[in-house]
């Protein structure tokens, strides 16, 4: 199985952030901008602060009937969220999200600095690809060309 560094190496370590001090409606307009689901959350130092996330928003703002323009990602961000280094395997990645029912896994180095975020989308991909590789090597095995 392979690792989260193989995931990263396939999508990039580019990541979309937030500064905490931003609106919850500037968030959104991120999220929909870049077509994601989560944003990592950075201070202007770029330290690593947290995540917001649709499920931030929804159970945060508006079950609670705050005003997106007025809230501020500080108040409603999900604050030290389990995270993954490019070390760590894909199984253990599915198993973390399947277990926390979560969606998204911050991936820091040693020094805890961000340095991507993987989603259950990419982890399925992952595996999914993987899978479809020992297939094809498989068949060919069975069929003689295996090389």
């Amino acid at each position: 199985m392979g690792k989260v560094r193989n995931i990263l190496q396939v999508k990039g370590h580019a990541v979309y952030s937030i500064n905490p001090d931003n609106t919850v409606f500037e968030a959104l307009q991120q999220l929909v901008d870049h077509n994601v689901g989560a944003l990592t959350v950075v201070d202007n130092n770029d330290h690593f602060m947290g995540i917001f996330s649709e499920r931030d928003y929804a159970r945060r703002v508006i079950l609670k009937g705050r005003a997106s323009k007025e809230t501020l990602i500080r108040e409603i961000m999900t604050e030290r969220p389990i995270t993954v280094s490019e070390d760590d395997s894909i199984e253990d990645c599915m198993g973390l999200m399947t277990d926390k029912r979560i969606r998204h896994l911050p991936v820091v180095d040693p020094q805890n600095r961000l340095i991507g975020l993987i989603s259950i989308g990419d982890v399925v991909k992952f595996i999914i690809d993987d899978q479809q590789h020992i297939i094809t090597s498989l068949e060919g095995y069975i069929k003689g060309t295996h090389v």
